[in-house]
């Protein structure tokens, strides 16, 4: 029999815990699963790239192997979906977990591009199915209040175990096997944490479809800032190395110029998110939108590869990757607790097209003109980022939802949830 007391999504299933601890306390075991799960892909994403070279694939083939990746990420946010629906979050992050983690092993058995770029698709759509299971589980973690904060502490965590992952390529020869069986028990030992510890187990919600035309009605600014957000990211990660060495960025500097993006994005998202769950969302948007502008644009005025330009693309990481954990705290604000799993999907492929088409797009600007197109091109992308914020607040005048936080307990009453509810649908009916 149902618990009286609970709101119907809240309602404990199979003996499972009520989350009582704050948000952050309940996220924790999640958090350190994610930071081992991004080590290893990060690592495996640096091998990979590494040994596709000295294996003597062509750059085009290699090229291939590496895009089959993002081929395979488009599929997963929609499998997860179902997944969670069917056995929830946590059997979905382990089978997918565990899955990936074979995955890896399997390119050290079989050293053969076809193969690599089937197992490289494989680990695209568990990837996606991963970040879809841990971004609508904080989600659900989360309130309107604290939502931006705790977002911002997922990338921080994301961004950080990448960047071990890309360390962890100098622990042993990417020749051997050895790299492969690291990022295979990383990979793996991302589900100790998430199995065992009960207090961060989600409540089981039934997820509704969201297809994206529903979604883009709802909250456009969503879709919009998503994709492009999902283009700079693509660019500034994908083609840095790409600039790096067609400037002659001295090798003294060369790794702290690639890997300033991720470390400022991880000093930077928890103040960025902090703001975020204070001021309005979209705003905050665009002003780190103009940050990224003008970044671009004193980047592309200074000596490549000095000093200065490492402390930039710092500052460049640190608004870029905000972005997109400020989008889907501000998706999220807008729907409702079933849809959060299918809101999160949709914006996993949106963001994934874009990081796919940016990178291309950018690769042809650059190939006519030249490597300072690389700073160009993510000028204009957060350039309309800003251009249709602007224009959404001023223009269209489209409210952002009302984020008044209420303070219930957790076992708040199934009355003071159906009233929090019923203000929510006047006022939005009011708008």
């Amino acid at each position: 029999m149902a618990d009286p007391t609970l709101h119907p999504d809240e309602e404990i299933i199979e003996g499972g815990p009520l989350i009582e601890d704050s948000p952050a306390t309940a996220a924790r075991a999640l958090f350190l699963g994610i930071l081992l799960l991004m080590a290893g892909n990060g690592l495996q994403g640096s091998l990979i790239g590494v040994r596709s070279e000295t294996e003597g694939f062509s750059v085009t083939v290699a090229g291939f192997v590496m895009a089959a990746y993002f081929a395979g990420f488009l599929f997963g946010s929609r499998i997860a979906e179902s997944l969670i629906a069917n056995v929830g979050h946590i059997r979905v992050f382990a089978g997918l977990a565990s899955m990936a983690s074979t995955a890896v092993l399997i390119h050290a058995l079989f050293i053969d591009p076809i193969t690599w770029g089937l197992m490289r698709f494989v680990t695209g759509l568990c990837m996606a199915g991963l970040y879809v299971t841990e971004e609508s589980w904080l989600n659900d973690l989360a309130t309107n209040a604290t939502r931006g904060r705790l977002l911002s502490r997922y990338m921080i965590v994301t961004m950080g175990g990448m960047t071990i992952g890309q360390f962890l390529l100098d622990v042993a020869d990417p020749d051997g096997v050895k790299l492969f069986l690291l990022a295979s028990v990383l990979v793996s030992a991302s589900l100790i944490p998430v199995v065992l510890s009960a207090s961060s187990n989600p409540p089981l919600v039934v997820p509704e479809r969201m297809s994206l035309r529903e979604l883009a009605r709802i909250v456009p600014t969503g879709i919009f800032t998503t994709f492009f957000s999902g283009a700079s990211a693509g660019i500034l990660i994908g083609l840095g190395a790409v600039y790096a060495v067609a400037v002659d960025v001295p090798d003294s500097r060369l790794a702290a110029f690639l890997a300033a993006p991720l470390f400022g994005s991880m000093l930077l998202q928890w103040p960025i998110g902090w703001i975020s769950d204070r001021a309005s969302r979209r705003g905050v948007i665009l002003a780190v939108a103009g940050i990224a502008v003008a970044t671009c644009v004193a980047l592309a005025g200074v000596t490549e590869g000095s000093w200065i330009a490492v402390g930039l693309m710092a500052v460049l990481g640190a608004v870029s990757f905000s972005i997109y954990s400020l989008t889907i705290a501000l998706t999220a604000d807008w729907l409702p607790t079933a849809k959060l799993t299918s809101g999160s999907a949709v914006l996993v492929r949106v963001n994934g097209v874009g990081a796919l088409v940016g990178p291309l797009v950018a690769t042809v600007v650059i190939g006519l003109t030249s490597p300072i197109a690389y700073f160009w091109s993510m000028a204009a992308i957060n350039l309309i980022i800003a251009a249709y914020l602007v224009w959404r607040i001023v223009v269209a005048d489209a409210p952002e939802h009302p984020r008044t936080f209420v303070a219930f307990p957790a076992r708040a009453s199934a009355g003071a949830i159906a009233l929090m509810r019923g203000q929510r649908t006047r006022i939005d009916d009011e708008n």
